[in-house]
């Protein structure tokens, strides 16, 4: 088999087994939540990668929120274009996200804090709106 009928093969697979965790949710709305659920790990690695900058005695996602100076937020939102606190990572949310009775709408205000952390900034419209397809409380 070629690395090419692998791929495709490997592909269907992930698609079958997508079908049948998604059940009787839409499509549309299934692939909303893994997409946005992705995106949202990707953010989350990528801003915490920032603020480690390759120092491996850091670890972001282990800090408490309150370490996070105004002056530490402003300058990550003016390089980055917007802010997580530690709390608010996906490894963190993640960690806890089978004893979190209230994730949904903790989802909801982590999506609105990552959103409104860009107000005021050259970067607030290419924020704002980030998370609007994924609907925290359904």
């Amino acid at each position: 088999m070629t690395s090419i009928q692998q791929r495709a093969a490997l592909q269907r697979q992930i698609w079958a087994i997508a079908n049948d965790v998604r059940g009787a949710v839409d499509g549309w709305d299934f692939k909303q939540y893994v997409l946005g659920t992705l995106f949202y790990r990707f953010i989350s690695e990528n801003f915490a990668n920032y603020i480690e900058a390759g120092d491996d005695s850091v670890n972001y996602a282990e800090l408490p929120d309150s370490v996070i100076t105004a002056d530490i937020k402003d300058d990550a939102i003016k390089t980055k274009g917007y802010f997580i606190y530690p709390s608010q990572l996906f490894a963190k949310v993640a960690a806890s996200a089978n004893s979190n009775e209230s994730l949904n709408t903790d989802l909801a205000a982590i999506f609105a804090a990552i959103e409104n952390s860009a107000n005021g900034y050259p970067s607030e419209q290419d924020i704002k709106g980030l998370f609007a397809d994924f609907d925290c409380c359904r």
